[in-house]
């Protein structure tokens, strides 16, 4: 027979016969008034084209046919009451589970430090991979290849959430003796400077690049760099300048002894968000995981 054919439900009534071998006892057992137990016996007859039940002097005795399905029935039918059971909560102090962001280098060096700090001290079993965005991310999202991407994706639309983490706001970066440093800086002198350019065309940063062309700023672009990680060595023992999101630069500082100097012209604001795929909205471990991100990075 087709399964499409048969009313699942029934399945219920046999597997209760099978254990009950009473018409009665089932019907109790499931909640049914005896006349629908019966009528249920009568549908599972004629879809099985088989008698399944015979009485006897110790109650309905199952035919062959019926012994046979004693064992699959049972086995499916609590099969599909663990899958439906409620989901399991995500413990991430017991947890080895292993999440995977995509993100650029810039999101490494803001998010990796303090987001692996927290994870040593509340989930110490917890690992983490990053990967970068690309034409297959909304399929890695979907197939759970990929657990959650942060930054700009226009394309991350339908059958994607999103949450707002924080705002990149853009500044000038230089080193701290920089003749920039001596005077509050025009446009004109912005486009004077020997400038690293940051080739991040995928990102938000490219839509700041974008502008700046639009705006009909021409700078002198001395050196081009596919990521951020190199910047703050290279302004460090140069002249150059860089336009850089405030954040990155407020890890550069310190370290490498620059400055971060106001903008001469209006940049726009791009919005780092959190997105994550609707199949995996109300999974427990990606519940936790985009809470602690939004609890660590969101302004």
């Amino acid at each position: 027979m087709n399964l499409r054919d048969l009313d699942l439900n029934l399945l219920l009534v046999l597997h209760q016969l099978l254990i009950d071998q009473q018409v009665s006892v089932a019907a109790e057992h499931l909640g049914l008034s005896q006349p629908a137990m019966s009528n249920a016996l009568k549908r599972l007859r004629t879809a099985l084209n088989d008698e399944l039940f015979v009485r006897t002097g110790r109650g309905m005795q199952p035919t062959p046919y019926a012994a046979s399905l004693a064992k699959p029935v049972a086995q499916a039918l609590a099969l599909l009451g663990q899958a439906l059971q409620p989901r399991i909560a995500f413990d991430p102090t017991s947890s080895l589970r292993r999440f995977t962001l995509a993100m650029t280098d810039i999101g490494e060096i803001w998010f990796m430090p303090r987001l692996i700090e927290a994870l040593l001290q509340r989930a110490p079993g917890v690992s983490v991979t990053t990967v970068r965005s690309d034409a297959q991310l909304s399929e890695g999202l979907a197939g759970g290849t990929v657990d959650l991407a942060v930054g700009l994706q226009p394309d991350l639309q339908n059958g994607f959430y999103q949450r707002r983490l924080f705002i990149h706001r853009y500044v000038c970066l230089c080193r701290r003796d920089h003749p920039l440093t001596r005077q509050p800086m025009t446009s004109d002198d912005f486009c004077r400077q020997a400038h690293v350019h940051v080739a991040a065309t995928s990102t938000g940063h490219g839509e700041v690049e974008q502008h700046l062309r639009r705006a009909g700023l021409q700078r002198d672009i001395r050196l081009q760099v596919p990521h951020f990680v190199a910047v703050g060595h290279i302004l460090q023992r140069s002249d150059l300048v860089a336009t850089v999101p405030e954040r990155f630069a407020s890890t550069c500082l310190v370290p490498f002894d620059l400055v971060a100097l106001p903008l001469p012209v209006p940049l726009p604001e791009i919005a780092i968000n959190l997105f994550w795929h609707a199949r995996y909205h109300k999974d427990p471990a990606n519940q936790w995981f985009r809470d602690l991100m939004f609890e660590l990075f969101s302004d």
